[in-house]
């Protein structure tokens, strides 16, 4: 079977050559052949992105409760919708425009397909969903909790303005932190770590769920509603990061043997991950939990996404162990010092793109390419500052005009109910079992909701 592959294909290729004169005649040249194909692999990295926030949707539902699953998904198509119009009107601008010091964009405003750098609808659709993920990773960490519309204005904020000025530093290629040597091939720091620092100050401004630490201060765990929506999730977002960071050599001409090596890392690391968190998890709590071991699985991307074009298969894999471990003591870390973060989002993408960021100079020809560990310390404080502050109040502000925390009562009652008047899963949708009308007998009635929880 694979010589006739290769008999056949050095005949394609023969016949290939004898038509190219045509071609230079009549048709597409080589090089517009080669500009094609880097539209199409670009668009179809931006599709597998896409698909992410189906993942970031249902790894959220799954571990929030039931009462709050509504919420989860309407936040999710929030963030995409924004993206798609606030990024396009302000945030490719600020991300991509003619650089003011070096410090954000200037042109661009309403015009962020072509007014920019990016040059192309293309392109501009490519970082327009960097752009949803950066919003949709703190939508986990303060879920359960926050009003609707609060949440709509800071992920606004987020599209249109933080997470644009952190990434004109280096990806516009006129940033100050790109001068310097700073490297994020595809955002463990610019992307996860932005999103991980805002999850952070959103959880701790707005304080944890009731009932989620007692009268002694210990965490009580508060279980998601569904652990295979979560799982379901969790492969989604492995499928879709292969665009995330396959994507990110923004052209496949002549780049075979990086997206390859790519793909490989991409794979080992989340692999990786998901077997160290759950090795960790089952040695210290006894059980192997499903949900850990996901975690485990996106920070080991995570921490892959700042250099998997330099990593080799084992930095992969030892990256993908260091992130899988930690993020299980982060995860019990942050509950210790009373910060809530129902999904592990700070952990995952905050700690874990930290990881990342730092390893890069010690993948092979990283050094040689003039990347430090210094520099990459000073891009890391640089961007955690800077979110913490802008998203910091961002936050207070949303808190000081009301428009941050639910009441108690809508709290208990579910953000379903109180935010949208929806439930996911309606009483009513359970039928009965009864054969003739009007009778109510033998009809399955889910458990009362408890008035406190």
């Amino acid at each position: 079977m694979r010589r006739i592959r290769t008999v056949a294909g050095a005949t394609g290729a023969i016949l290939a050559l004898q038509a190219l004169p045509a071609l230079a005649q009549d048709g597409p040249t080589i090089e517009s052949l080669s500009a094609d194909l880097d539209v199409v692999w670009v668009a179809a990295a931006a599709a597998f992105v896409f698909l992410m926030q189906l993942g970031f949707a249902m790894l959220e539902a799954g571990l929030v409760r039931a009462k709050n699953v509504s919420n989860i998904v309407a936040k999710n198509i929030a963030d995409m919708s924004i993206g798609a119009v606030f990024y396009w009107a302000f945030g490719a601008a600020l991300a991509y425009g003619a650089t003011s010091g070096g410090l954000f964009g200037t042109t661009g405003w309403f015009d962020g397909a072509y007014g920019t750098g990016l040059g192309d609808g293309t392109q501009f659709v490519f970082q327009m969903v960097f752009a949803a993920t950066a919003a949709t990773i703190v939508s986990g960490a303060i879920a359960e909790r926050m009003k609707f519309t609060g949440y709509l204005l800071m992920s606004i904020g987020i599209t249109a303005v933080i997470y644009p000025i952190v990434t004109h530093w280096q990806w516009s290629g006129e940033g100050w932190l790109g001068d310097l040597g700073f490297y994020d091939f595809a955002g463990s720091t610019l992307v996860h770590m932005t999103g991980g620092v805002a999850a952070l100050m959103g959880a701790a401004i707005l304080g944890p769920r009731l009932g989620k630490y007692g009268k002694d201060g210990k965490a009580r765990a508060i279980p998601g509603h569904n652990v295979p929506f979560a799982i379901f999730g969790v492969f989604l977002l492995w499928f879709g990061w292969f665009g995330f960071n396959g994507g990110s050599t923004l052209g496949a001409t002549g780049q075979a043997e990086t997206i390859g090596n790519i793909l490989l890392t991409t794979n080992i690391a989340a692999g990786a991950g998901a077997l160290a968190a759950g090795i960790v998890i089952w040695m210290t709590a006894g059980k192997f939990d499903p949900t850990m071991a996901g975690n485990g699985a996106l920070a080991g991307l995570v921490g892959i996404t700042a250099g998997p074009d330099f990593a080799s298969a084992p930095a992969a894999l030892l990256v993908g162990v260091i992130c899988g471990a930690v993020v299980v003591f982060a995860i019990k870390f942050f509950d210790s010092i009373k910060i809530d973060d129902p999904v592990g989002a700070i952990s995952v993408h905050g700690v874990c793109g930290i990881i990342g960021t730092l390893a890069v100079p010690f993948y092979p020809g990283a050094a040689d390419a003039g990347i430090t560990i210094g520099v990459q310390a000073i891009g890391i404080g640089a961007v955690a500052g800077f979110v913490a502050v802008t998203s910091g109040i961002l936050f207070m502000a949303l808190k000081a005009i009301g428009m941050l925390r639910v009441s108690e009562e809508e709290e208990v009652g579910g953000l379903d109910v109180y935010e949208h008047g929806i439930e996911a899963y309606p009483t009513s949708a359970y039928g009965t079992s009864s054969s003739s009308g009007g009778s109510s007998a033998g009809a399955f009635t889910p458990a009362a909701r408890p008035a406190t929880e």
